[in-house]
């Protein structure tokens, strides 16, 4: 089965960069990109992923602390939502917001508050994964 093509709009949403950047990288060689039946360039969806893995850089994590988990978000808090006991903590991870719920008292422990530079450390059980219609 052949691998998806990607469009070259579609390739600089996915990595959070301009169409002019995919195309800065098709044209010195680190993406290749051939031309679909209209004539648009594409890029193998295999290729995407090697090179999305490949030129991942994943802000420093201020922690400085080692974990076993690898699903780690380095963000900016964006905004605390609390009440007496629990608290809602939005962060902005790159272009993905992550939401975690937790005590107040520890909101107030870790001095979370809008601003704040923090590390989101997801360990989930389950993971679903949904396949886009292509």
């Amino acid at each position: 089965m052949p691998h998806p093509r990607i469009r070259v709009k579609d390739a600089a949403e996915l990595l959070g960069v301009s169409d002019d950047t995919v195309r800065r990288w098709i044209d010195s060689g680190a993406l290749t990109a051939q031309k679909d039946d209209a004539g648009r360039k594409v890029i193998d969806g295999a290729e995407l992923a090697r090179f999305a893995r490949q030129h991942a850089a994943p802000p420093p994590d201020p922690t400085g602390t080692g974990s076993s988990a690898r699903n780690r978000f380095v963000g900016l808090i964006t905004k605390v939502t609390s009440d007496t006991v629990m608290s809602e903590v939005e962060m902005q991870c790159g272009p993905f917001t992550v939401v975690s719920l937790m005590s107040t008292e520890s909101v107030r422990h870790l001095g979370l508050e809008p601003g704040k530079i923090s590390v989101a450390v997801v360990k989930a059980t389950t993971v679903i994964v949904e396949a886009t219609a292509s």
